[in-house]
Formats: C-alpha cells, structure tokens, sequence
C-alpha cells in the first residue's frame, strides 16, 4: 500500500493531471553517458509526466490502469493479456516534457510540470505503486538525468493515460 506519510504527499484532492506514455515493447534502456542503468526484455516502457497537484489518488489508479492494460497478445494473438500475464517487465522514465504547453509560440513551456522536490516523491511513489501492482521490482531511470532511452517497440503499440481524463 502506498505511504502517504513519506515523501511529503498527502491525500489532497488532485486538479493536476499525471500523465503517462506507455510503450509495449521486446526490449528497452536506459543509458547516463554510455553506461547503461537499467534494461528489460519484453513489456512496457513507461514515460510519466507529474505535476505539482498530484497525489496518492492520482498514482494508485494510473499504477493500476497501466498494470492492467490488457495490451499483449494471449494464446490466441489477439491483445487481451495484461503484463503480469506474460510476465513482462516495466521500465519507469521521469518525463516532465509530457506537460509541455506549445499553446503560444514555438518554445514549449513546462511550467505545468512538477519542480524537482515536488516530483521526485511523486515518481518514488508511482515506482511503489507499480511494483506492488505487479508484484515485482520495475526497472527506472535517473531522476533529471541526461538519460538516453532506446527501445524495440513491439506492434507497435503506444498509448496516452491521464490521471484526469480516465478514459
């Protein structure tokens, strides 16, 4: 279960969006200056964008959505299994570019993204709430790292959550 006595989060009222990209893919990394931190083989590769407003609410149901995403192939082929049931692997990247405005201009604003001591909790508790899910250790990169990621998308198959839209 997620603590919300830890890393400052509390039970407010979200009216942020936390947003993820999920990618289902054969393999993914992470890599700071050529060296490799993190990898996996077959399952998701997970961009998560945070905000200042959001809260526990937010992380539990976009870390239960994304580990029941019934989006491999099952015995049949056809995409009805979620991660667990292939037993895939989950690999986390911090991503506040998923909260860009380009609404004026050229330049992208971030200001929508959550700043460093606001996010990281954030991120350290989606990572919780996500192993929990699933049961086991997910992969992750560096939080405001210069990370490369390189990735096999497998379909291909991508897809936008927000915490807020729930569609």
């Amino acid at each position: 279960m997620l603590s919300l006595g830890q890393g400052g989060l509390d039970s407010r009222a979200s009216i942020g969006a936390m947003r993820a990209v999920i990618q289902r893919v054969s393999q993914a990394a992470v890599s700071i200056e050529g060296c490799q931190v993190a990898a996996i083989g077959k399952g998701l590769l997970i961009l998560l964008g945070v905000e200042d407003a959001d809260g526990a609410e937010d992380i539990l149901w976009l870390a239960g959505k994304i580990a029941r995403q019934r989006i491999f192939n099952d015995a049949e082929g056809k995409m009805n299994a979620a991660l667990a049931e292939v037993a895939g692997e989950a690999l986390v990247v911090s991503q506040f570019t998923l909260h860009a405005s380009t609404k004026k201009g050229n330049r992208p604003s971030f200001i929508r993204a959550a700043r460093p001591e606001v996010a990281i909790p954030l991120y350290e508790s989606f990572l919780s709430a996500l192993e929990t899910e699933l049961g086991k250790s997910v992969g992750r990169g560096v939080f405001g790292a210069d990370m490369q990621v390189s990735l096999i998308n497998d379909g291909p198959v991508t897809i936008w959550i927000d915490s807020k839209a729930r569609e």
